[in-house]
């Protein structure tokens, strides 16, 4: 049997390969900007971008490889090769960079990844949906449990937001009389859950949950809302299947922060 040692080495040299893959591409996309530059082609062209995530999509459909996994990854090549256009020739700004920024400092920093999703609370639902897809471009993508309690999910490539009206809850009702409509949590997808709620409790953060893992497999936590930012995080990792947060979990946290104020 192959021990860790020989599968940590293989993956150490799969990434190799990977980032020497990923600098060729890139040195290819600097050819393709001096192209446009010479041709005035336009740098954003919707119809290759829609080209390269529907392509890319079924090639991880035919490798086994999740296809929403694949169309994150390729988007945020896309937004590099995006800056490396309009940037042109110009000199990187920050040669400077180190392997090991000094952002490693914390155990938050080995786990945390992005943005997974911001929790919205609104006083009007429809006019806030309105003002998502039809003025600013978001797409629906809520389920029929989300429309029944009251929210709707909009989203626009990789982004995500979560509208929760009034009617959904007396919790969200009574948020909405204290704070109005506004960002109410934005959730952080970490690695692991458990782990990055040790990490704040070792620097004494303030808490409002545990982890509760939901039947998807989705392990999420939440802090409470700090009054010096007027906004609460959540902490969510998807260790299970690669759905949306569902309404049961949004309006729990309401219902729990109600019990707090």
């Amino acid at each position: 049997m192959t021990g860790l040692p020989e599968l940590r080495a293989t993956i150490d040299e799969l990434d190799r390969r990977l980032v020497q893959v990923l600098a060729e591409r890139l040195q290819v996309c600097r050819e393709v900007a001096r192209v446009k530059e010479g041709s005035d082609t336009p740098v954003i062209q919707p119809n290759r971008v829609r080209d390269v995530i529907t392509s890319r999509r079924q090639w991880a459909i035919d490798e086994g490889v999740d296809p929403d996994f694949a169309e994150q990854v390729f988007r945020v090549l896309l937004a590099e090769t995006h800056r490396i256009e309009v940037a042109g020739n110009r000199p990187d700004a920050a040669p400077d960079k180190a392997a090991a920024p000094e952002s490693t400092r914390s155990a938050l920093d080995t786990v945390a990844t992005r943005i997974d999703h911001v929790v919205i609370a609104v006083t009007d639902l429809a006019d806030a949906e309105a003002t998502f897809t039809e003025r600013l471009g978001f797409h629906r993508v809520s389920s029929p449990e989300d429309d029944a309690a009251g929210m709707r999910v909009v989203a626009a490539g990789g982004v995500t937001m979560v509208l929760v009206g009034p009617t959904a809850s007396p919790a969200v009702a009574a948020y909405l009389q204290r704070h109005g409509s506004g960002i109410q949590h934005v959730a952080i997808d970490v690695l692991n859950a458990g782990y990055a709620r040790a990490a704040l409790t070792a620097v004494d953060t303030p808490l409002l949950t545990e982890v509760v893992v939901d039947a998807n497999g989705h392990e999420q936590f939440f802090t409470l809302r700090d009054p010096s930012i007027g906004v609460q995080l959540g902490f969510i990792s998807r260790t299970g299947h690669r759905v949306g947060v569902g309404a049961s979990n949004v309006l729990a946290l309401f219902e729990a922060l109600a019990e707090r104020e």
